[in-house]
């Protein structure tokens, strides 16, 4: 299990018979051994990947807008993606992470994933994020132990989230978040965003609840 990180850009994952790693497509830079790979397919409740494997990790990967590539085998694999520098995460199972889909580059295919609706997390309030991440509805979750590689531009800080401390992040920048939090767009637009002369920082993101947000050094897309 797990990621090792190569470079800020690249990281190393093993992948040996139940331990296969699943990643996004287009993002394999190099292996070693004996590595096959095969497309994810799969809808909600279950699913399959390559080899003929019956398996329910591919739920909820129907209606993703990322898709995902299974590397089975003995080897090593080296990942990567368009120069976006990566986070590795490791999850000891007792709290699901919440990622914008195309935030994530690979974690380990022993993790249970989902596409979860925004507008099932409060309506409008999570469709209105969708909209303004830019991200658009649907967000992955990961649950289970196991490890995650995020990415972003020019990296990734954490903030620690809980009791009465107020958290606000720029929606742009937000990557993933672990734990129990909630997310609440909040609005403060003047007469100058209205005219495109404002600071660009009228929509944000509140966060509240227990847990820990994965924030990028960036306002860029992905």
């Amino acid at each position: 299990m797990g990621f090792t990180k190569v470079t800020s850009k690249v990281v190393l994952a093993d992948v040996r018979p139940g331990a296969e790693v699943l990643a996004r497509r287009g993002a394999m830079l190099a292996t070693t051994g004996r590595i096959t790979f095969s497309p994810v397919v799969g809808g909600p409740g279950g699913g399959t990947y390559g080899g003929g494997i019956a398996s329910a990790l591919a739920r909820g990967m129907q209606g993703e807008a990322v898709p995902l590539m299974v590397a089975e085998g003995t080897g090593t694999v080296h990942y990567g993606f368009r120069g976006h520098h990566v986070t590795i995460v490791d999850l000891d199972g007792s709290q699901p992470m919440s990622v914008e889909a195309d935030r994530l580059l690979a974690h380990d295919a022993s993790m249970s994933s989902s596409v979860v609706f925004l507008g099932q997390q409060g309506g409008l309030r999570g469709a209105v994020r969708g909209a303004v991440t830019g991200q658009g509805l649907f967000t992955t979750q990961l649950s289970g132990r196991g490890s995650v590689a995020l990415l972003s531009h020019g990296g990734t800080f954490t903030l620690r989230v809980g009791g009465s401390r107020q958290v606000v992040v720029d929606p742009q920048a937000y990557v993933a978040h672990v734990g129990d939090l909630r997310l609440d767009v909040a609005t403060a637009l003047s007469w100058r965003d209205a005219v495109g002369r404002g600071s660009g920082e009228g929509v944000q993101l509140k966060v509240s609840g227990e847990g820990t947000v994965y924030v990028q050094a960036s306002e860029e897309k992905l």
